[in-house]
C-alpha cells in the first residue's frame, strides 16, 4: 500500500487507479476467445527462435506471450512452418538482436492457405507429432529449454561437429532427438507447401514474394466482402457481416441456405450442465469410435454454435478419466468398463 497506491493514484487508466490493489485487469477479448478450448497456441513475443506450441487451457498467458485462440493443429503447423517463420522475420521488429513477434504486423496480415480436409489432416498430424516431440524432450531433460533445443539444431545445421557441442547438446544429438526435430520440420514444410500449392524448395526471396502476392489477393477479396476466418464459428458471430452471420447459422444447422429450422435434430440444453454431460456421453457411446466436438455438435439443432460447450464437456470428462484420446485432444472415445 505504501508504494503501490501512490503510484496508481497517478495512473491515467481509471481501472488501475480505482482498483489499485489488483495487479491488472481481465482481458475481455482473450478470455471469451479461449472459452471452451482445451488448449491454445502461443509464442513468446521476443525470442531468438520463433516457436509456436500448444498450451493447456488451464495455463493463463501473461503479457509477454502472443496467443492464438484456436485448438486446431493445422494452424499450429502453418505457424510453425518456414513459410510463416520467414514472413514473421521480415515483418516483425527486434529487441537488441532478438526478433519480436507483432500480432498486427506478423499474424493479422499473414495469408493462411485455404485448407482442404486432406491438407488440414496432413498438416495436423505432423504438427501434433512436432508439439508432442518437443514437450517430451523437454520433460526428459529438465535443464533444457526450447531455445536451447533449437540452438543445438541451428549448430548442427550450420555444420558444427557434434563433438564441439556442450555436453547436454551432445547428449540430445546422440539420442537422435535433434534429427527427429529436423525431420518433423521438413515434413511440416512440405505439407504446408502442398496446401499452398507451391514448390517446397523455394528460396526465401521467392517464398516472401509468393506470400506478399497472396496477401494482396486476400486484400482484394476482403474488399468484396470475402473474409477467410481462422475460426469461422467464433469470429463470424462477433466480427462478421450480417450476411455471413445468417449463412453461418444455416451452415451450422447443416441445412441449405434459407431453411430456418433443423427438423428432426434434438436441442442441446443451454444451461443444464448435467443434461449436457449426459447427451455428450450418449453421443460418444452411440458413435462407437473416437469423435471430435464438431461431430457431436452436428447432431444437435444448434449445430456448431454449441461446439465450445461440447468441447468443454469433453475436457471435463477427460479430466475425470471417463474418455480417452489418442491424438492430443482432437478426438475422444468413451472408456468402456473392462
Amino acid at each position: 500500500m505504501l508504494t503501490v497506491k501512490p503510484e496508481r493514484d497517478r495512473n491515467n487508466r481509471a481501472t488501475y487507479r480505482d482498483n489499485w490493489w489488483i495487479f491488472g485487469e481481465p482481458r475481455r477479448e482473450l478470455r471469451p476467445a479461449l472459452a471452451g478450448l482445451s488448449r491454445y497456441i502461443a509464442t513468446v513475443e521476443t525470442a531468438k527462435h520463433r516457436a509456436f506450441q500448444f498450451l493447456d487451457a488451464d495455463i493463463l498467458p501473461d503479457n509477454m506471450l502472443v496467443v492464438i485462440a484456436t485448438d486446431d493443429a493445422a494452424f499450429l503447423g502453418i505457424l510453425s512452418s518456414r513459410w510463416h517463420a520467414m514472413w514473421a522475420a521480415a515483418q516483425g521488429g527486434t529487441l537488441e538482436d532478438r526478433p519480436r513477434y507483432s500480432k498486427s504486423r506478423c499474424f493479422d496480415p499473414f495469408p493462411f492457405p485455404t485448407l482442404s480436409n486432406t491438407h488440414r489432416h496432413a498438416i495436423g498430424l505432423v504438427s501434433e507429432a512436432l508439439d508432442a516431440h518437443r514437450k517430451r524432450v523437454l520433460a526428459d531433460h529438465p535443464h533444457l529449454t526450447l531455445t536451447g533445443l533449437y540452438n543445438v539444431l541451428d549448430l548442427i545445421m550450420s555444420g558444427t561437429h557434434p563433438d564441439r557441442l556442450a555436453p547436454r547438446g551432445r547428449r540430445i544429438f546422440e539420442d537422435g532427438l535433434v534429427l527427429i526435430l529436423r525431420e518433423l520440420h521438413d515434413e511440416l514444410d512440405m505439407a504446408v507447401a502442398a496446401a499452398y500449392g507451391w514448390p517446397a524448395d523455394l528460396s526465401q526471396a521467392d517464398m516472401l514474394a509468393h506470400l506478399v502476392a497472396l496477401n494482396r489477393e486476400r486484400a482484394r477479396e476482403e474488399k468484396r466482402g470475402i473474409v477467410r476466418w481462422v475460426r469461422p464459428d467464433y469470429q463470424i458471430e462477433r466480427f462478421g457481416s450480417e450476411t455471413e452471420k445468417a449463412q453461418q447459422i444455416e451452415a451450422d444447422l447443416g441445412l441449405p441456405q434459407g431453411i430456418a429450422a433443423a427438423a428432426g435434430l434434438p436441442a442441446f440444453p443451454a444451461r443444464d450442465d448435467a443434461a449436457q454431460t449426459a447427451l455428450v456421453i450418449d453421443a460418444l457411446i452411440a458413435s462407437g469410435d473416437a469423435v471430435d466436438a464438431a461431430d457431436i455438435a452436428g447432431r444437435f439443432r444448434q449445430g456448431q454454435r454449441i461446439r465450445p460447450a461440447v468441447a468443454s464437456v469433453l475436457a471435463s470428462l477427460y479430466r475425470m478419466g471417463l474418455v480417452s484420446t489418442s491424438d492430443m485432444g482432437r478426438t475422444f472415445a468413451f472408456r468402456r468398463a473392462a
